[in-house]
């Protein structure tokens, strides 16, 4: 969110503070006026988020409930799968108490919601990205070492893998939890990131950039790059959808992070005057780290599409699942995704290994 309280929107590491032109680093300059992006925001952002936290809540809750009710057949991929699922259920229940700053461009839940809503939705971010970033080098290992790794994905390994991203996800969000803190300024009460070192307000700009976008954008184009031929040229039916699955995986990924990324990245160099400061540009780079904003927190919704629903197991599993919650409800047939086929599909073969651990 921004220092003004304006344009409140989501903690600092994402609307990396415009703060330059508030005073703080450039106290002679007078900050130009951003009323039509402030009342776009108070209308486009409680909706976005709203339809955000709707879809994502419903889509991440449904995984978390069939991993749970089938958690005794739980593997590895599993649980990944769970994780990611938390995460992003995580980063989405924060939305409704920024949804309301953005509204009432003050926030009205006190100094412990203010670091716990920011700590939250920091490791609910970052702890997503690593466990897809888990989930990519799994697949990386599974498909081009199969024998050497077979003994090592055990459910040891991954409540292992689990303790480490949650606790590293955790240990990179700490200075927002840390700095932010509820202050009173002109405006009303702001929640904001408000460190006194100069060097840890650049901290969330390229964390953001380097962890959030950076390594796992290269961990996908290697790994995925790999993957690919080997995929093309195994013997099974499955390997052109897998192929597609693996490509919506990153075009989806870097499409919906890349345009906020930049955006913040722009708000960077214009804040330690690389950019040539201009009422324009300054309303243009608001409007877009609000727009791209959204775009970017929607792809917790696509998750479970891309990296659960796809697979013909849970997909069976999530439709008995809403056949019981909802008696009478009239959902595709699951002939197709019959136990025969599964058991067909998970014969210990080198193709069959690698279809099954990338769709599913």
């Amino acid at each position: 969110m921004s220092d003004d309280g304006e344009n409140a929107t989501t903690p600092n590491y994402y609307n990396y503070d415009y703060s330059a032109y508030y005073g703080e680093l450039v106290p002679d300059f007078t900050p130009c006026s951003n009323a039509d992006v402030k009342e776009f925001g108070k209308v486009f952002l409680p909706t976005l988020y709203s339809l955000v936290f709707i879809l994502g809540f419903i889509g991440n809750g449904l995984v978390v409930c069939v991993l749970v009710k089938h958690s005794k057949q739980t593997n590895f991929t599993d649980i990944c799968f769970f994780n990611l699922a938390l995460s992003d259920l995580l980063f989405v229940l924060t939305l409704p108490f920024y949804s309301h700053y953005s509204v009432v461009s003050q926030w009205t839940f006190g100094n412990f919601m203010c670091r716990f809503a920011t700590g939250s939705h920091t490791t609910g971010f970052y702890s997503s990205i690593f466990f897809m970033v888990v989930m990519t080098l799994d697949r990386y290992m599974v498909i081009l070492h199969t024998y050497k790794v077979s003994h090592y994905r055990s459910l040891r390994a991954g409540v292992a893998v689990t303790l480490l991203v949650w606790m590293l996800s955790f240990c990179v969000s700490l200075p927002d939890i840390i700095f932010t803190k509820v202050k009173n300024e002109s405006f009303g009460l702001a929640c904001i990131y408000s460190p006194e070192n100069y060097a840890w307000r650049n901290y969330n700009i390229f964390s953001i950039n380097v962890l959030g976008l950076v390594i796992p954008l290269l961990v996908m184009i290697v790994c995925y790059g790999r993957i690919i031929p080997i995929i093309m040229n195994m013997k099974t039916a499955k390997k052109h959808r897998v192929v597609k699955v693996i490509i919506t995986i990153v075009v989806i990924f870097f499409l919906f992070w890349t345009p906020y990324n930049i955006s913040l990245f722009l708000g960077f160099l214009k804040s330690e005057g690389i950019l040539k400061s201009n009422c324009n540009l300054e309303a243009n780079l608001r409007l877009a780290a609000t727009v791209t904003e959204t775009f970017a927190y929607s792809h917790c919704c696509l998750n479970p599409i891309i990296y659960a629903f796809v697979g013909q197991k849970f997909m069976k599993r999530a439709l008995h699942l809403l056949r019981k919650w909802v008696p009478g409800i009239n959902l595709v047939s699951t002939r197709d995704f019959s136990d025969s086929s599964y058991r067909k599909s998970s014969v210990m073969t080198r193709s069959s290994n690698a279809s099954s651990t990338v769709i599913m």
